[in-house]
This record gives C-alpha cells, sequence and structure tokens, in this order.
C-alpha cells in the first residue's frame, strides 16, 4: 500500500516538475539578454570568489603544506583548534571582545554623525564630511599613534602624564598586555568612520521628502518618530551595506594589531584570528590548518551577518 502510494505521489511530481521546469525555461528564454550581460561578472564572481571560498573549505579537511599533495585528515584541524591550541583561543577571545566593541560603537557613531552632519548647510556638511572621512583616506597613517602611546618620556601620552605629575615613570603602553587590547580598540575606532559613514551620508540626502510631509499627516509628532518610521526604514540598504563594512572591519583587524603590538604581541594581548591566520598561512605554510581558521572566521562573519539582517528587518515595526 504504501509503495502505491509512493508511486502514485513521484508520478504526480513527475506530472508537476514538467510544466515548471517548462515555465522556467520560458522565462530564461525571454530574459535571455538580461543573463547574457550578467554572465560576466558571474563568471568572474565565481571563479575569484565562490570557487576560492569553496576550495578553503575544503582543504581545511586535509594536511596540506604546498609541498606534497594533501592528506586528507577530516575534523583534525577543528579539534586541534579548539582543543590544543591556546594560541588560537586567546585571539578568538580578543576577535570577539574586539569586535563586540568596536562594530556596534562605530556603526551607531557612523548613522549619528552622518545624521547631524545631514543637518548643517551644504558648505559646512561638505566640510565636515571631508574631516570625518579623513581618518579612511589617511591610509597607514594610524602609525602616529605609536607616537602618541611611546613607552619612553617622548611619547605624548607620557609626556602629558609626567609633566602633570599623574605618573612617576613612562608607562609601557604596548608592551603591556592590559593596555594593548583598548588602545587597538581605540585606534580602530578611529579608523572606521569611512565607507559607512559615507554610505549613510549618501542614503540620507536621497530620501524623499514627501515621505516626512506624509509621517506629519499620519500622525508624526517629533524626530525621534521620524527617525524610527520613516529615516532608517527607508535606508534599510545602505544600513545593511554598512553593517557589512563594520562587520568585516571588526572581525578581520589585524594590521592594526601588528603596527601597534608587533608581530607576536607581549602574551599575545593584540593576537586576533586574522593574525593567527596569517602566521599559519604565510608562515608555516600550514595551508590546511590556515584554511580551518579561516573557515571558522567565515561562519562567524556569516553567522553576525544574518543576525544583523534580522535584526534590521525590524527596524520601523
Amino acid at each position: 500500500m504504501i509503495q502505491l502510494v509512493k508511486k502514485s505521489k513521484l508520478k504526480l511530481d513527475s506530472k508537476t516538475l514538467r510544466p515548471r521546469l517548462n515555465l522556467k525555461w520560458k522565462e530564461v528564454s525571454k530574459n535571455k539578454v538580461l543573463y547574457a550581460m550578467i554572465a560576466p561578472f558571474f563568471l568572474i564572481f565565481f571563479t575569484f570568489t565562490v570557487l576560492p571560498v569553496c576550495l578553503s573549505l575544503l582543504v581545511s579537511f586535509t594536511n596540506f603544506n604546498m609541498l606534497e599533495f594533501p592528506k586528507w585528515v577530516g575534523w583534525r584541524n577543528y579539534a586541534q583548534l579548539f582543543v590544543r591550541d591556546d594560541v588560537f583561543l586567546i585571539a578568538l577571545k580578543n576577535t570577539l571582545i574586539f569586535a563586540a566593541i568596536t562594530g556596534p560603537v562605530s556603526y551607531i557613531a557612523c548613522f549619528v554623525l552622518a545624521w547631524i552632519i545631514n543637518e548643517f548647510p551644504p558648505k559646512i556638511r561638505a566640510f565636515a564630511t571631508l574631516v570625518f572621512y579623513a581618518p579612511a583616506l589617511s591610509g597607514s597613517a594610524f602609525i602616529v599613534w605609536t607616537l602618541l602611546f611611546s613607552s619612553d618620556s617622548y611619547g605624548y601620552i607620557n609626556a602629558f602624564l609626567l609633566k602633570w605629575h599623574l605618573i612617576l615613570e613612562p608607562i609601557l603602553w604596548l608592551k603591556t598586555p592590559k593596555y594593548i587590547l583598548p588602545i587597538i580598540i581605540i585606534v580602530q575606532l578611529w579608523l572606521s568612520l569611512g565607507t559607512s559613514f559615507l554610505a549613510f551620508i549618501a542614503g540620507l540626502q536621497g530620501l524623499d521628502k514627501t515621505l516626512f510631509e506624509a509621517g506629519a499627516i499620519d500622525g508624526i509628532r517629533n524626530r525621534w518618530q521620524e527617525l524610527w518610521f520613516i529615516t532608517l526604514p527607508s535606508m534599510r540598504p545602505m544600513l545593511m551595506f554598512g553593517a557589512v563594512i563594520q562587520i568585516t572591519a571588526s572581525f578581520g583587524v589585524a594590521e592594526v594589531a601588528t603596527a601597534l603590538a608587533g608581530f607576536p604581541s607581549v602574551k599575545y594581548a593584540g593576537h586576533t584570528i586574522v593574525t593567527h591566520l596569517m602566521d599559519y598561512g604565510s608562515i608555516r605554510f600550514e595551508m590546511g590548518y590556515a584554511s580551518a581558521i579561516a573557515t571558522v572566521l567565515f561562519a562567524m562573519m556569516l553567522g553576525s551577518n544574518l543576525i544583523v539582517r534580522r535584526l534590521l528587518a525590524k527596524v520601523g515595526e
């Protein structure tokens, strides 16, 4: 009886599947010019983005030193990562702390500054936009922070504290574990006023003014209600773009940590997942293990992206 039911279902599925496929094929044939136009981009995107990610995931289950053929080791790289690699656990903790602070703070700061600056007259707004975007334009100018936090009395922070007799001897800012991560967080927050800030400015400039008039008729009484019910829902694409940028910057920090605290930093106080990835991928050439680290980082970024997407979907409700 059960077999008869299954056979009848299969027959029904085959009967309904063929018309659906025919309908899909007709839609593809109808829009073949559009598919032909996006084909080059899709081919390049698949070759240089999707394919490397899939290969990295596959290599993470192997032992590969770039000289010998990869050997399949299963989940051993991941087990070693979370059970035996104490440095990775330190890097994971530092990265989570770093992302939990710099991500939300810089994201909110970018939007609030863009919202305030958008109210200025055009000339002042253009000047203020340049000022707040300057850290992102400065490239590696964050090295100036090494001068501020220099460990001798010539460092600006130490010189100021010594002058006002707040300390008796210079503090080793970038050599003392308890100071390293907070300093990296401060510098990253300073650098984070960049692409997201410009995206928010562009989004605010492109808002439809008639929406505010309609909102006033519907009962919106103050700026906070305008912000929640009109401005934020109208800017969902820009908010999502800014969130992706901030997630990438927060989880992918490495250059700032290496430039300020060195590699490796004292007691791995400034060690992040990306610096751990660079260690095994660019120095030790243990590509299987490095791919496992990259896969964990990718999963963290993807999970954060999904959480942010769900939060943004509730904006304005």
